[in-house]
């Protein structure tokens, strides 16, 4: 009876605290009134994070001074999302230092201050506005402020932000903050169009753009730790003590159920655009003299972001799990035939150019399907000591800083210190030293090799920057110059990776080390020549040794086929006994090379295990070639240059590029490119039969740049000819079937499983160049070969 009477007191107490002022709180800020709309309510996120966090800061500031209401707002009518909104609130969890019974009292004002309404059109936003004006006209109360929370997609900002500014805004003196869930935007453009479209209705200090990573107690202690411990890091934060700064985020989950996003953001945009950039910034950005000034913080990031290299496609390495092109037919409704490229794993390498970190790596990596669920941070620094003996010791191991934001083996959030670097020290009560451990490993040394300090209470991220949101804090969201000057960054990459086909791994512990990646130089390579995943379902053997390189016919050719490694070991074979059987017959060797992806592997197994290649007497032509710059990074010359011909020792004069660039202008018929290039080849290849030329096949069936509905016989006994490609650029320059058929050896390479299909349709398709081009492909007097990986020829 007596806690009857008591939760009944209490509960009266907290709402007539809520209704008036206390004198702690009176004299901080002005008190008041505030109303919160979650748009979205009923959405995944809302249900996750967002109901929780807001609970959380009810509890947190009922006793404050100031009262609350709470509206979840959707597209659906009242009757149905009503009950879907209240079992979400009902499943929230009390913060840890409230007692049972008053944890009962709070959850239970907080059902009562919360309803659903529908947000729709712009009548729902008319009404919503009236209703929270006459709710404060009606209670005599001061307003606070208006938060509005939008929890939809990015599309839906703008048109919400009108309806917000139009209906809903408070009355004079309060304050409204409008909370912009990521992505902002696809690429620089869209993200500054979007940034024009919300200031229509917004100023910028109403705007909160959320990245919860900052809201991790991990990130959001980057900056404090590196400057309570300044005099340890002062003298090693540099290019000469440093080896390299990785950031990584691996998940185990595939993309089901977010394929329809997923296709349009992939992995860089998805988390490395934001969550990795934000904490790359806070690792190399000069200390600003007072942390919590807003302006400071943001004017040293942007230092950083002016001072990173451009990246290219150079600078990447992108995989994408076996299962996710099954996944986006089934939930996009595609074809057997689609193919996508979206990226689900991507190792980037980024360089500052600022003289303290010149040449210092800093690796950002993330992927879906990997072996644990982990993020973290680590700065390797160099050890300069050698052991000889004693291997084991502590300044044997590697030195390193981990700022480790949770899960994986240590399951909790931490900050390591190797114990052979310093021990660092602890400025404040919300951190402590964890001194008893686990028998556990991280990032190769056992948890006993370095010190480690963790938050005394763990804090959820949204939960976090809710509050901060609240007090109206900005130093923990993304500012309109921090997101357009990341978009800025990050662009230009993913432009160039629009058409790079990801490395298939099939996920978990069996990609074993396939997605390892190196560095060479200033580019980024996968570790290992495997180019596409091997499954035992393919062979039907006990292993990949139970079938090697195999014989046979494909479209009345010869064809070869093995596991694309084995395959690429062939061809490069191939293509040296044709090269020294050419020299010895007629003292050169002419080889005619295509571009894509194809041959990149062929052009690095050549440049690095063929070193008795006849190069000197080898003449390297292109059998077709962009309308760009050869310089430019879409250029086929470009390609082939930096991946073989800069490696290999050949004469200037034997190499011989398409001439796409004359007179300072692209691919222009008066420039007669097209005749210089046919003379070239007369002049210099007898009979204008090249000795070898290999061939790509795309999956609408061009092979060079000969493509579906080119009129291939207009250009008659032509050997070269300008052709126009569906993708950009649409202008090539590109040999004829003329010329190709002339030549002594024709090789086709096909490799990856999404060329399964086309494989198996051109096995069924008659001769038809018009529609098929690479059915065009029939020697004259030389010899057609298909070299096919079993990926492709089985699928």
């Amino acid at each position: 009876m007596w806690k009857v009477v008591w939760a009944a007191l209490l509960l009266l107490a907290t709402v007539c605290v809520q209704r008036g002022y206390t004198k702690e709180a009176k004299g901080a800020q002005s008190l008041g009134h505030v109303s919160v709309v979650i748009v979205g309510g009923t959405g995944d996120l809302a249900k996750k994070y967002l109901w929780q966090g807001f609970f959380h800061l009810y509890a947190n500031q009922v006793s404050s001074g100031y009262s609350f209401s709470f509206y979840g707002g959707g597209l659906s009518p009242n009757d149905k999302a009503t009950p879907i909104l209240f079992d979400v609130l009902k499943g929230v969890v009390c913060p840890r230092e409230l007692s049972v019974e008053r944890c009962a009292l709070v959850k239970e004002q907080f059902l009562r201050l919360a309803e659903y309404r529908q947000l729709n059109t712009s009548e729902d936003y008319q009404a919503l506005g009236t209703h929270l004006t006459e709710q404060l006209r009606q209670e005599g109360i001061v307003e606070a402020g208006r938060l509005f929370y939008l929890s939809v997609p990015a599309f839906a900002y703008a048109d919400i932000a009108e309806k917000i500014n139009n209906s809903c805004r408070p009355t004079d003196g309060a304050w409204l903050r409008v909370v912009l869930e990521k992505p902002f935007g696809h690429d620089f453009s869209s993200a500054q169009l979007l940034s024009t479209q919300l200031g229509a209705s917004l100023k910028d200090n109403e705007m909160y753009r959320i990245d919860h990573y900052l809201g991790k107690q991990v990130v959001s202690k980057i900056l404090p730790f590196r400057r309570e411990n300044s005099k340890h890091l002062d003298l090693i934060w540099n290019k000469h003590h440093i080896e390299r700064v990785e950031i990584v985020l691996k998940e185990t989950l595939d993309a089901k159920g977010r394929i329809s996003f997923y296709e349009q953001y992939g992995v860089i945009r998805d988390v490395i655009q934001n969550h990795l950039t934000e904490v790359m910034t806070l690792l190399t950005m000069e200390l600003p003299s007072n942390l919590s000034n807003t302006n400071e913080v943001l004017k040293n990031k942007l230092k950083i972001f002016s001072a990173l290299q451009r990246l290219d496609r150079n600078c990447a390495a992108i995989g994408q799990y076996q299962a996710y092109n099954a996944e986006v037919q089934e939930e996009l409704s595609k074809t057997r035939e689609h193919f996508s490229l979206t990226p689900t794993f991507a190792g980037i390498m980024v360089h500052i150019d600022l003289a303290q970190y010149e040449g210092m790596p800093v690796i950002l990596t993330s992927g879906k399907m990997l072996d644990e669920r982990v993020g973290y941070a680590r700065i390797l620094f160099k050890n300069d000591i050698f052991c000889i003996q004693s291997y084991s010791s502590v300044h044997c191991k590697p030195k390193q800083i981990v700022f480790y934001f949770g899960h994986g083996t240590l399951q909790y959030p931490a900050i390591l210190v190797s114990k052979n670097l310093f021990k660092p020290d602890l400025m404040d009560t919300e951190w402590k030293e964890v001194t008893e451990h686990k028998d556990v490993s991280v990032l190769g040394l056992p948890i006993s090799d370095y010190y480690v300090l963790t938050p005394t209470v763990e804090r959820e991220a949204y939960a976090e920057l809710i509050l901060h949101i609240f007090q109206g804090r900005k130093d923990s969201f993304i500012s309109a110059e921090n997101l357009l000057a990341s978009w800025s960054f990050w662009t230009p990459l993913l432009q160039s990776l629009a058409d790079t086909f990801p490395r298939l791994y099939p996920g978990g512990a069996d990609n074993g080390n396939m997605l390892d990646f190196k560095q060479l130089g200033r580019k980024v390579t996968f570790a290992n020549e495997a180019l596409v995943m091997v499954t035992q379902d393919h062979i039907g053997g006990s292993g990949r040794e139970s079938f090697q390189v195999m014989q046979g016919k494909y479209r009345s050719a010869d064809m070869v086929s093995a596991w694309s490694k084995e395959l690429i070991v062939r061809l490069a074979a191939d293509l040296q006994v044709a090269a020294e059987n050419a020299v010895r017959e007629c003292g050169r060797f002419h080889l005619a090379l295509s571009g894509g992806s194809s041959p990149l592997a062929l052009f690095q197994r050549l440049a690095r295990h063929h070193y008795s290649f006849p190069w000197r007497d080898t003449h390297v032509w292109m059998v077709d070639e962009r309308c760009v710059p050869l310089t430019e990074l879409d250029s086929n010359f470009r390609t082939l240059h930096d991946h073989l011909l800069q490696h290999v020792k050949m004469s200037y004069f034997n190499i011989h590029p398409m001439p796409v660039q004359m007179n300072q202008r692209l691919c222009v018929e008066e420039d007669s490119g097209a005749l210089l290039y046919e003379s070239e080849i007369t002049q210099l290849v007898n009979a204008s039969s090249f000795h070898f030329v290999l061939l790509g096949v795309g999956y609408d069936g061009h092979t060079a740049s000969l493509f579906p509905g080119s009129k291939l016989d207009a250009s008659g006994n032509s050997l070269v000819a300008f052709t126009e490609s569906p993708a950009k650029p649409h202008q090539r320059m590109s040999l004829t079937l003329k010329a190709i058929n002339q030549a002594q050896k024709v090789g086709v390479l096909v490799m990856g499983k999404s060329k399964h299909e086309l494989v198996t349709q051109l096995s069924r398709v008659k001769d038809n160049p018009k529609h098929w081009p690479i059915t065009g492909i029939r020697p004259t007097s030389g010899r057609l070969v298909w070299y096919i990986d079993y990926d492709a020829l089985l699928g």
